[in-house]
């Protein structure tokens, strides 16, 4: 049985500054968000008494207009955007991924009306699609997380269907494919055993990558008072909750937008520091 070639290998994340950087940052927001509830003050809590409070030794970040601790909201915030947009960006590659490595592999026809598809969706901005997606989901089945989750997955899987396309193009020229094809292998196997493989060091960039932009768009959606609801704490909806106090208490929206600026830069650094390793460590036979 011939064997997979191996294009990315030797990945080494002590040696790249950028990975250590994005690491650090990225596992600090997530160590945060998982001992919430060991760190953190019920984020549910008002106290009208301490409407609009600074930040002080009692609230670090100071008291939303209800009353409620904005540290606890932040920090509990942070378990709700992680999840949500870690759970988009699987769906994502898995989907876009499945139909890229399709379409690539397959060719004609099927690729054409897939490219096509493609072209569509990169035609129009994700967040009107988004936006619009919500509104549908909302009237039909009422608000849910669900719904932001299957209107972001809906556009967001077009650039790993692109790139993964891209890839299998050129790796079913390669030699171990035809061999693989000789000897009577079936597509879907060479699909899955070599094709896909072979893919995952450029798709796991680009899903790093992909976390950071999909908190922006729960975030962006959250603003719009489109995104998860109320009282269920999230960046975006904190960031909405306290634009009409911007004058009088900054850090109701100042903490919230600091915590979605360090997520996207951990993510955006972590992934820049993996495509600089596996480009250095590439290797075609």
């Amino acid at each position: 049985m011939f064997k997979v070639i191996e294009i990315f290998r030797g990945i080494e994340i002590p040696k790249n500054n950028l990975c250590h950087i994005g690491l650090s940052v990225v596992l600090f927001i997530i160590l945060l968000g998982s001992f919430a509830p060991l760190i953190a003050k019920d984020p549910y809590e008002t106290n009208m008494a301490k409407r609009l409070e600074p930040p002080s030794s009692e609230h670090f970040f100071g008291a939303d207009q209800l009353g409620r601790d904005l540290f606890s909201r932040v920090i509990y915030g942070a378990r709700t955007s992680l999840i949500v947009a870690i759970t988009i960006s699987a769906f994502s590659m898995g989907i876009g991924c499945l139909i890229g490595a399709v379409s690539g592999y397959f060719g004609g026809i099927i690729d054409d009306v897939i490219g096509r598809i493609i072209d569509v969706f990169l035609s129009i901005p994700e967040i009107v699609v988004n936006i619009a997606l919500v509104g549908v989901f909302c009237t039909i089945y009422g608000s849910s997380t669900w719904n932001v989750i299957l209107a972001v997955v809906f556009t967001n899987w077009v650039s790993y269907a692109r790139i993964t396309r891209g890839i299998v193009l050129s790796l079913k020229e390669r030699e171990f494919i035809f061999c693989s094809k000789a000897i009577g292998a079936k597509s879907s196997w060479i699909l899955f055993k070599h094709i896909i493989p072979n893919a995952l060091g450029p798709i796991v960039v680009l899903a790093t990558l992909n976390v950071g932009n999909v908190i922006l768009t729960i975030a962006s959606l959250g603003f719009l008072g489109l995104g998860i609801q109320p009282p269920t704490p999230e960046w975006g909806q904190l960031l909405n909750s306290g634009k009409n106090y911007i004058a009088t208490a900054p850090w109701i929206t100042f903490f919230p937008g600091l915590f979605i600026a360090l997520s996207v830069f951990g993510f955006n650094l972590l992934g820049e520091g993996l495509r600089d390793i596996l480009e250095r460590r590439r290797i075609y036979e």
